[in-house]
This record gives C-alpha cells, structure tokens and sequence, in this order.
C-alpha cells in the first residue's frame, strides 16, 4: 500500500542518516599519512576527553562530552570550568573545528600557564575569539568579535560562519610569530614579546595582568564561556 511504502522509504532515509553520522564519525578525527608524515598529532581522539583537563585541577569536568566524534561543552551540567591540554607547547601550527550556539561565544586560549598564582587561564594567555556575531553583546566591542585576537587585535577581513555552522580555524605561532586564520582567511598576523607587543598589552583589558602575554609556551585552552560550544579535528604539528 501507500502507507506501507511511505514508511519503508522513512525507514530506509533514517538508516542512510544513521549511516552517514556513523561514517562521519570515523573520518573526523584522524591523520592522513601526509600528516603523520609531517608530524601533525591529535589533540582529540574523537572518542574520550582524554588528554584534557579543567584549569588548575588533574581531571574534567563531567560538562564537557564527547558525543558523535564531537567534543562539547553542556552548560546545563554542573561540572564546568575550561579545560587545557596536558602538553606544553611553544612553536607549533594548530587546527581545529568549532561551532557555537546561538548568541554564543567560547575562545582558543594559547601559552597558557597553570599555576596557582593564577585564577584563570586568561590571566596569561592571549585569545581566538570565538563568538556568534549576528547576536552576542560582545560583537558590538571592537575587537571583541569572532577570529580577534581578542582585546588586542581586529579582523580587517572577517569569514565567520554562522552560529550552529562549522569553522575552521589554525592558529599559528612560531619564534612569537603570531597568525590567526578562520575559514582560510587570515584574520590576525603580529609579533609577541617586542615593544609593539607590551604596548597593545598595556591599551587592553589585561594591562591588570602583570603575566599576561609574556610565556613564550604553555597550555592550549578550550574556554568554558556558559554557552554551548562543540570542537572536533582538533590537530597540533610542533615547529
């Protein structure tokens, strides 16, 4: 009958989506030989939040879940709080995927130092933006919008996707050289820990922070901003 043919072709539509998820799952969060090869490592193994952990603690929070090959933030779970890699690291290329709810905003923290004398990882780690322009407060701040360098440094060329959209970011930073890409479009090039540097420091919201923006290494930082975020593909290649 009709309905009989309906509900097979439902179910058979289902299966294929169920499928592709499945296939989707399995190709994110890998290396390709050429990567192997030029020495690119995951930051996220696309399964369990190993290899993280929450700011000043040994463990993580029960709020950030790894669901489909996707690692996210639930900020209806109690168990918050942002979370860093367990390496150091000081010239390196990375990569990642991120999405952000509607009117939501997060951040990719570099050369963060994890120590006690410290509240948060901000504290001395300079920031990627991450942020749904079209709604959040934050977008109507100069250099507070997504792919900034947050508080120090403007897009000139923004590619922001919007919220619930995948983009692709790679932060580079090599001997202080500076460089943030987003969607293949740079968005910030500078150079860290010169006069020009110090001066950007001292005009920002962070010139209270005595230790911000001088490690030359440290963590790598997802941040937990109180709204839903997902990241997946997240890569790293020491230079």
């Amino acid at each position: 009958t009709i309905n009989n043919y309906r509900m097979r072709k439902f179910q058979i539509g289902f299966l294929i989506f169920i499928f592709a998820l499945h296939v989707q799952a399995q190709t994110i969060n890998t290396l390709t030989k050429e990567e192997k090869a030029a020495g690119w490592k995951l930051l996220f193994d696309g399964k369990s939040t190993s290899g993280w952990h929450n700011f000043n603690k040994q463990t993580i929070g029960s709020a950030w879940k790894v669901n489909e090959g996707i690692l996210f933030l639930d900020p209806r779970d109690p168990g918050r709080g942002d979370i860093l890699t367990e390496k150091e690291y000081e010239n390196f290329e990375l990569m990642l995927e991120w999405k952000v709810d509607t009117c939501g905003n997060s951040g990719i923290i570099i050369n963060v130092v994890e120590s006690s004398k410290y509240k948060d990882g901000w504290n001395t780690g300079p920031e990627m933006q991450i942020l749904d322009n079209a709604c959040h407060p934050d977008a109507k701040i100069f250099k507070h919008r997504a792919g900034n360098l947050y508080d120090l440094i403007s897009s000139p060329d923004e590619s922001v996707r919007p919220a619930r959209e995948w983009n692709k970011v790679v932060i580079s930073s090599n001997h202080g050289h500076l460089q943030f890409w987003l969607n293949d479009v740079k968005q910030v090039e500078t150079m860290m820990f010169t006069p020009e540097w110090e001066e950007l420091i001292r005009g920002s919201k962070f010139a209270a922070h005595l230790d911000f923006g001088k490690a030359q290494k440290g963590r790598i930082l997802l941040q937990d901003h109180d709204n839903l975020v997902w990241f997946r593909n997240i890569k790293i290649r020491e230079l």
